[in-house]
């Protein structure tokens, strides 16, 4: 897998100061996608376990809440395993910080249907998410008072109630920005 950057002092993708790593790679092909230059697979640099390493001293600092996962596409085939590697060292180091992962593909429709790779590999790297923001990116559908998703299609997904309840449970509150006060308010 390679992946396109790390930035290490993120506050646009979940809450708080968070580690976001950008995986390279990426078939939805959304229109006036943010990141097109990390649809490619070849993009960026190889992950390896000094990148996995230089990750968790990221996380490291009371600070920093999480880690969130975006690409690109984290659940593409060819990233699965990689992701689920690294979703799992986190969880292992770090069990009190919260990850985020951010896919073009529906929980129901896509993930849990095994239509994305290995059902295993995909239903345990769900296992170690806290929250998932699915969906596909659409320009039609673009709200600029979104927090935390481009498009009012996307949903953004307590996972570990929607594998225990068998379908998806959406995170309490439709998150949105308060226009002019740069508030984050459930609605």
């Amino acid at each position: 897998m390679n992946y396109a950057v790390i930035k290490k002092n993120d506050i646009a993708n979940g809450p708080g100061v968070r580690v976001s790593l950008f995986v390279s790679g990426c078939r939805h092909h959304c229109k006036n996608c943010f990141n097109e230059e990390a649809w490619d697979f070849s993009y960026g640099t190889p992950f390896t376990d000094e990148t996995a390493e230089e990750i968790l001293a990221a996380l490291a600092p009371g600070y920093v809440s999480g880690l969130s996962l975006l690409g690109g596409e984290p659940f593409e085939p060819e990233n699965q395993e990689e992701v689920l590697r690294l979703a799992r060292l986190v969880r292992r180091c770090f069990p009190e910080k919260t990850i985020w992962c951010y896919t073009g593909f529906t929980l129901e429709k896509d993930l849990l249907s095994g239509r994305t790779g290995s059902l295993q590999v995909v239903r345990e790297l769900l296992s170690c998410l806290d929250v998932l923001v699915d969906g596909k990116f659409m320009e039609a559908l673009k709200d600029p008072g979104l927090i935390f998703r481009g498009s009012s299609n996307q949903n953004i997904i307590d996972v570990p109630k929607s594998l225990e309840a068998g379908h998806t449970v959406l995170l309490a509150g439709k998150w949105r920005r308060t226009m002019g006060s740069g508030n984050i308010d459930e609605a």
